[in-house]
């Protein structure tokens, strides 16, 4: 049977200890397990066939996670890791060669930007594209062995056709990986168009609390499984139980979340949008933003994301004393949590752009990100107005 969602985000992980009427998963806080099993004698093993050795590679809250996570995305398995940069690191360990070509956006995440960059020490070379689809077809053309898209940007929350993206990279025989994490498997599930694999950076919606640190990968064939599996195993990089249990139960609430954050930001873009101490607005659920048409194409609901952008009417003084100017909203760089946050790109996902890349992306000192929680979308127009009536 098809479950919706809601339901696969609380029911999906498909633990139930019948034997002691539990239906929670618990925390198997565990280094080791018995090797080998004392009653036969032969290996443990886990629910992939692998021996259940150490919880570096195997765990049973983790699986879990995975179960839980690879339904949501529809796809065939998936892999948790430490952190969302550990995910990238084994997905270009997996891939990437000496002589290897990646191409990744010029808006995307700047560490993802800066561990392909640094790869070059290994003969690896770093393409980039600006955030738009066109441009990014263009240069895959270029012999690209590894391809990277967001589906929604950061911090100019652009969306990218990532169904042509992904067509085109099939075309080419391009592995893509689509970080889905600002529009979460609610709006889009990339392995349904062919996508090599799904990334999360767990720490954001998926948790939703500001609570955990994580990563994931969900892929759509068992060998790329196998592959990541190893790399993982390698780099020591999985996520720890409590992390997965902290995560399995704020997916139970993803959706709830995921929606009030979307409908708050929508009200605080619109309300933004006509205030006079406002220049501009980049939402893409505005009937004024470009990228709408392609969100309504992409996106399976008439949701646009928690995440918006603005730029303050005069320049850095201007923006930051409205940073520091919000009493409710907290200023910090990360997003997707119950809180709202607001921060400066040009000290956080812009700190290592030219000025001239700051330019071509329309990333300037009096602009700022919000991303918005689930408190009272009234008391959050409240908090912005009383800061911006102080400039």
């Amino acid at each position: 049977m098809m479950r919706r969602p809601s339901t696969e985000a609380i029911h999906g992980h498909e633990y139930r200890d019948r034997e002691r009427g539990v239906f929670k998963v618990p925390i198997y806080q565990t280094a080791v397990y018995e090797y080998p099993d004392s009653c036969t004698g032969k290996p443990r093993l886990s629910d992939r066939g692998l021996d259940l050795k150490y919880s570096r590679e195997e765990n049973h809250t983790i699986r879990a996670l995975e179960r839980l996570l690879a339904k949501l995305e529809k796809g065939v398995d998936c892999l948790v890791f430490g952190s969302g940069m550990a995910a990238i690191a084994a997905a270009y360990f997996s891939k990437l060669s000496a002589g290897s070509r990646i191409l990744l956006p010029l808006e995307c995440y700047g560490t993802t930007q800066e561990l392909a960059q640094n790869l070059s020490k290994f003969g690896i070379e770093c393409i980039l594209a600006r955030s738009d689809t066109g441009e990014f077809l263009e240069k895959l053309e270029g012999g690209i062995a590894l391809a990277l898209v967001e589906t929604i940007t950061n911090p100019m929350v652009r969306v990218v056709d990532v169904r042509e993206v992904a067509k085109r990279c099939r075309e080419l025989d391009v592995p893509l990986i689509v970080d889905n994490t600002f529009s979460t498997p609610i709006l889009y599930n990339p392995l349904e168009d062919n996508a090599w694999i799904t990334l999360h950076s767990l720490t954001k919606y998926i948790s939703g609390h500001n609570d955990v640190v994580g990563g994931a990968i969900i892929v759509g064939d068992e060998e790329d499984a196998k592959s990541l599996w190893n790399w993982r195993r390698k780099l020591g990089s999985i996520m720890s139980p409590f992390d997965a249990f902290l995560t399995i139960r704020g997916v139970a609430t993803l959706e709830a979340r995921f929606e009030k954050q979307s409908k708050n930001a929508l009200e605080i873009a619109e309300f933004l949008e006509d205030h006079p101490k406002i220049e501009r607005v980049y939402y893409p659920g505005l009937s004024s933003s470009p990228y709408k048409s392609t969100a309504d194409s992409l996106f399976k609901r008439r949701l646009y994301g928690g995440v918006l952008s603005f730029k303050v009417r005069g320049g850095q003084r201007e923006a930051l004393e409205v940073l520091r100017g919000t009493e409710l909203i907290k200023s910090s760089p990360s997003l997707g949590g119950v809180e709202s946050l607001l921060t400066y790109p040009v000290w956080t996902a812009a700190k290592n752009m030219s000025r001239e890349q700051m330019e071509m992306l329309e990333i300037s000192e009096n602009l700022l990100r919000l991303s918005a929680g689930l408190e009272d979308a009234e008391d959050l127009k409240e908090d912005l107005d009383k800061a911006l009536s102080k400039i």
